[in-house]
């Protein structure tokens, strides 16, 4: 007998702007990460209104993936994966995003893609909208603050569902929704920015929540409509959400501290988790919109929409844990992407994250406590720099520590009753970072030959942490 379920999926993650490369072949048109520069952990990500000749744009090659697909399925068959979550390209099917026709070279590169998966039966797991749009969306209709971009969306969704209707069962709407809640209005959202501004530094006046909030308004109508359309389409798809997973701890017992935490829980993980689970809004969004000053443009056939869409199973990711305090004489925490003050009882990794698997037992107790349906851990991973030997060996012992210690902590929340389902490790063949651009930030089991200097062949290498993790899904989690 083991904890995990007999059907666990065991698996890993991608996403097409990090990953496939090929960024203006055969069609494509042209994302709004396509005009992201890459960056550092000292340096923020820049946006450019065109592209710049010899500039750096990590979504240009990724790792290459629209070449090496077929070699790059079989060494995640090799570690007996039993799902694979990738993403899809909008601007692969509607290259402007307003297409009448989609693109007919991009339906038929996901389709040989999904059955390259089932022929070593692994069940495709697909995200419809990972921080990618397309641009002519940003600049013609203002991106997700403009409510047509829904009918877009949905057109795209429902193109997906019925020309996968065969070959993906599982699916997911958005990336990381609740990205857009406060900070990532380009990234998430796909809102005009300035050309040469680092869109996404976290960095909110009460204009920018208005305007974030009201996209991600949008956003929570249009995986609605997607939702009931997929239904429709096949009644045996399973359609979740995906939350960017943040545990908050108060720094002290000082109840300011534990209404702070508390107060940053519920923005960040329930705000779009009860929407897009419960069918409407929680209880406490409206003082957060007074003092925000936010009105939403919101019907009631919206409301009905949000109630009728909801999701089948509740998806997230998480990385590290958080810790806020009231006190404003503490100091603010460095690393991209990680707010509140340093936790004295945990480690921090190079770029600032804090490395804590039992708040992964934590968040998955509290969602599944709050929604009650299936749970899956679609990213977990450790971004580090890794070193190939002179023997062409990649001896990655730290992320196999971290990984570890999180399935160890997910046992431990199955053994609380938590119907956890699957789990996907992020970056399984080594991308590009969403948040530096970097590749030196690496999380895979497969070493990608390529630097931030783009040099490199793209030839994958197997890493220490790739048999160790095959042992893990063969042994059903117990052999760690």
């Amino acid at each position: 007998m083991t904890v995990f379920p007999k059907n666990f999926l065991w698996g890993g993650a991608t996403a097409a702007n990090q990953y496939e490369g090929a960024w203006d072949v055969d069609g494509k048109g042209v994302s709004t990460a396509d005009l992201l520069k890459g960056g550092t952990y000292e340096t923020a990500r820049t946006f450019t209104k065109e592209v710049q000749p010899d500039t750096y744009y990590p979504s240009h090659q990724g790792s290459d993936f629209y070449h090496h697909y077929k070699e790059d399925i079989k060494l995640l068959a090799e570690m007996g994966y039993k799902t694979y979550r990738l993403s899809v390209a909008w601007t692969r099917i509607f290259p402007n995003g307003d297409d009448a026709k989609p693109n007919q070279k991009g339906l038929d590169f996901y389709r040989n893609v999904f059955e390259e998966c089932h022929k070593y039966g692994i069940e495709p797991l697909v995200t419809i909208s990972h921080y990618e749009m397309p641009y002519h969306l940003t600049e013609a209709y203002g991106g997700w603050g403009n409510r047509k971009v829904i009918d877009f969306y949905v057109k795209y969704a429902q193109t997906l569902f019925t020309e996968y209707k065969d070959l993906v069962k599982y699916w997911l709407t958005f990336n990381e929704i609740n990205i857009g809640m406060l900070f990532g209005g380009y990234m998430s959202l796909g809102l005009p920015v300035k050309d040469g501004a680092a869109p996404f530094n976290g960095k909110m006046t009460d204009e920018d929540i208005q305007n974030n909030l009201q996209g991600l308004h949008y956003q929570f109508v249009a995986s609605a409509l997607a939702v009931k359309i997929g239904h429709q389409i096949n009644s045996d798809n399973m359609i979740g959400c995906m939350i960017a997973g943040n545990v908050n701890y108060p720094l002290t017992s000082n109840p300011d501290d534990v209404l702070k935490a508390q107060l940053a829980n519920e923005i960040n993980n329930y705000y779009c988790g009860d929407v897009q689970v419960r069918g409407a809004y929680p209880h406490f969004a409206q003082r957060f919109w007074d003092e925000h000053h936010v009105k939403l443009e919101m019907t009631s056939e919206d409301a009905e929409i949000l109630k009728e869409g909801t999701v089948d199973y509740y998806s997230f990711s998480y990385y590290s844990s958080n810790t806020v305090t009231a006190n404003p004489e503490k100091a603010e925490a460095a690393g991209n992407f990680s707010m509140g003050v340093k936790n004295p009882y945990l480690d921090y990794s190079e770029w600032g994250w804090s490395m804590d698997p039992k708040g992964l037992r934590w968040y998955l107790n509290d969602v599944y406590g709050r929604y009650g349906i299936p749970v899956m851990v679609v990213e977990n991973g450790l971004g580090a720099r890794d070193t190939m030997e002179a023997d062409g060996s990649v001896n990655d012992d730290y992320r196999i520590d971290y990984l570890k210690g999180h399935i160890e902590q997910m046992k431990e929340a199955i053994k609380d009753g938590v119907d956890l389902i699957g789990y996907t490790p992020w970056g399984c063949i080594d991308l590009v970072s969403a948040g530096t651009g970097q590749m030196a930030k690496r999380y895979g089991f497969v070493y990608v030959d390529r630097d931030d200097d783009e040099q490199g062949d793209f030839s994958r290498t197997p890493k220490k942490s790739f048999y160790w993790y095959k042992k893990v899904i063969e042994s059903n989690g117990e052999k760690l």
